[in-house]
């Protein structure tokens, strides 16, 4: 499984220097143990069922963690179908949870670091920009996507006004208690933990966001490239598993090529079949939208050309092999190509960073959450940076101007600057031939 860490390798007595270098620890990690305290006390075994335990007691440990793994994936993927059913709110609210808990496994290996000098404010503050940074990017969305609601409501279009000024003064307020909280002799320490709860406020919040805009593009933007990087989390450890005899790459020793390459073949197959069969439900490709007068999420649209069944000519190298000369297939699944090759070859990498990370302090994963999985992180290190490709590729390839979001802007202004605009795109059009000078 690519996006699954695996335990930091434990030294015997006697290895060599350069043996402990590979394993993420050098001269200078050794000399910053004596000032951040040792390794930070994080879970290093998950807790698995009683009943499980029972169950697969007769099991050499290899099948058994095989067999846990299994039954928690499969539970998880039928979670995920659930939220899916519940529709885009579910979605969100699950997206913010799991961002939350992801910032909390993260802190805490952190806060242990920095409890052991007892400094003040650490967990209390981290909390704190956490709070903002998210006020800040779901006010942006708020007013982005619910335009028309927050005109209509007064406290609304008053805090959608000044929001970032708010954000701001809120960052500010945040900013002067952490100065306020530095202790002396321990200035480096505090800067350090800031620098920490900074990065993975970049790492985890952020990228959530991007996951939520991603979602609004239409669920299918949100559901197959997810489903890319699960089923590659999945075929890449079973070749691994079964196959697997060619390490990959140090920071992951269990990683192998033939998990690597089979995961990489059965992922772009899922996700061209996946993307065939979502391209045909509204429910799927529409933008999510609000709708004022019902006041709830819609999904109904007259679905875009990337989702409209065309032909392609096969190239003629090709004909021969399959028999055909030409195939109906939807755009998208064009797109999903790219989708699940990142998925595949650049996805794996937010796993083996999250690996290299765990590794630097001696633990096997950011948490105990999930049995044979570790946290809600080790789930997610690889989502996270599908979600800023998916996003970029959106705003690159795909997103253009949104008519009905220009219009509701406009409503918005002032009578003479609509007279203006309406005599400049009129003049516009009259020099272009598409509307007779009256």
């Amino acid at each position: 499984r690519l996006c699954q860490t695996n335990t930091a390798v434990r030294e015997p007595a006697g290895e060599s220097e350069s043996e402990n270098k590979l394993d993420g620890e050098t001269a200078s990690d050794s000399e910053s143990k004596s000032e951040f305290g040792g390794s930070p006390p994080v879970p290093t075994s998950d807790d698995t069922p009683e009943v499980l335990n029972r169950a697969l007691s007769n099991l050499s440990s290899r099948w058994k963690n095989w067999w846990v793994r299994g039954i928690l994936t499969l539970a998880m993927i039928t979670f995920f179908f659930i939220i899916i059913y519940l529709g885009p709110m579910v979605l969100m609210m699950i997206v913010m949870c799991v961002q939350i808990k992801c910032f909390h496994e993260i802190i805490t290996i952190g806060y242990n670091v920095y409890h052991s000098y007892d400094l003040p404010w650490f967990r209390t503050l981290s909390w704190y920009f956490l709070l903002c940074v998210n006020y800040f990017f779901y006010g942006e969305t708020v007013t982005d996507y619910f335009f028309t609601l927050v005109q209509r409501e007064e406290p609304l279009r008053i805090l959608s006004k000044y929001h970032r000024f708010i954000s701001f003064a809120l960052y500010l307020t945040g900013f002067c208690m952490f100065v306020l909280s530095l202790v002396k002799k321990h200035y480096r320490l505090q800067f350090y933990m800031f620098g920490w709860t900074h990065v993975t406020l970049l790492i985890v919040v952020t990228q959530s966001h991007l996951i939520i805009h991603n979602l609004f593009e239409g669920m299918i933007w949100f559901i197959v490239p997810i489903s890319c990087v699960i089923c590659n989390d999945i075929m890449a450890y079973m070749f691994g598993f079964f196959f697997g005899r060619t390490p990959l790459i140090k920071l992951s020793p269990k990683k192998t090529w033939e998990g690597f390459i089979g995961g990489f073949f059965a992922t772009v197959l899922f996700g061209l079949l996946l993307s065939y069969v979502m391209s045909g439900y509204r429910c799927f490709t529409c933008p999510v939208e609000f709708n004022n007068d019902t006041n709830s999420f819609t999904v109904d649209c007259e679905p875009s050309e990337l989702f409209q069944l065309q032909e392609y000519n096969i190239p003629v190298v090709l004909q021969s092999v399959v028999g055909w000369k030409t195939v109906r297939m939807y755009p998208f699944q064009i797109h999903s190509i790219a989708l699940s090759t990142f998925a595949s070859l650049i996805g794996p990498f937010g796993g083996f960073f999250a690996s290299g990370f765990k590794r630097a302090f001696k633990i096997k994963d950011f948490a105990n959450t999930i049995p044979g999985h570790g946290g809600i992180m080790d789930r997610f290190d690889c989502q996270y940076l599908m979600a800023t490709f998916v996003n970029v590729y959106i705003a690159s390839f795909i997103r253009g101007p949104n008519p009905s979001k220009l219009i509701q802007q406009f409503l918005t202004l002032r009578p003479d600057q609509q007279l203006h605009i309406f005599n400049t795109l009129k003049a516009h059009l009259v020099d272009k031939g598409m509307l007779m000078e009256n």
